[in-house]
């Protein structure tokens, strides 16, 4: 009788763990090679995180073990962070905000750098979706045709909210109310007429919209 063979399958890889302490050498050894053009010293680093040598040392030989960073023994600045090693704040969804810009009176340009993390102003307790808009029945409400809108999956609105609500098999983004005896899905273009059902399937809430230019 002819043995089965085990499929073989491909465990998802997970990347090490990393404690607080070794997050803040990894970021610190990056930062100063990208300032500098060179690594710090192991002495630099405890100076600069408050920390023994010793510690450091330790910390860096486990860093070394999970891959996350190079070195060279017997080697001064040899640190080195591998791209096993994804900081916090270099993840694609972090974007610059270098400050303000005026759209009346001119402003002094005042530059304060700082970043905003989409995963963190789009994320909410539900699940996430993104849909492309096609028509310009939502004008007003500043969602063009082109545009896309990101909603929570939920299915819960409240009076005022824009959402996305499925017709007859057919999604269409409007505004929500409940009224006495039905629901009125109004548009934001006054060329429209407002659309009234008794019942509806609500699909998502809109909490922002994207728009390439």
């Amino acid at each position: 009788m002819a043995k089965r063979r085990k499929r073989k399958t491909r465990k998802r890889r997970e990347l090490p763990f990393m404690t607080p302490r070794q997050l803040a050498i990894l970021t610190y050894v990056r930062d100063t090679r990208r300032s500098c053009g060179y690594s710090p010293t192991l002495q630099e680093i405890a100076d600069e995180l408050g920390i023994s040598k010793i510690t450091v040392f330790e910390h860096v030989d486990v860093l070394a073990r999970k891959g996350m960073l190079k070195r060279r023994y017997y080697k001064a600045r040899s640190l080195e962070v591998t791209p096993l090693a994804q900081l916090p704040d270099e993840r694609p969804t972090l974007i610059p905000m270098l400050g303000r810009i005026a759209a009346g009176q001119p402003i002094e340009a005042i530059e304060t750098p700082d970043t905003i993390d989409l995963e963190e102003v789009f994320a909410g307790r539900a699940p996430v979706g993104i849909l492309t808009v096609a028509g310009d029945s939502m004008i007003d409400e500043q969602i063009r045709d082109g545009d896309w809108v990101v909603y929570e999956q939920r299915s819960n609105p409240r009076n005022g909210d824009t959402v996305v609500a499925l017709i007859d098999d057919e999604a269409t983004l409007k505004k929500f109310y409940r009224e006495k005896n039905r629901i009125r899905l109004q548009p934001a273009n006054e060329r429209y007429k407002p659309i009234y059902v008794r019942d509806v399937e609500i699909q998502g809430v809109v909490t922002g919209v994207i728009r390439r230019l």
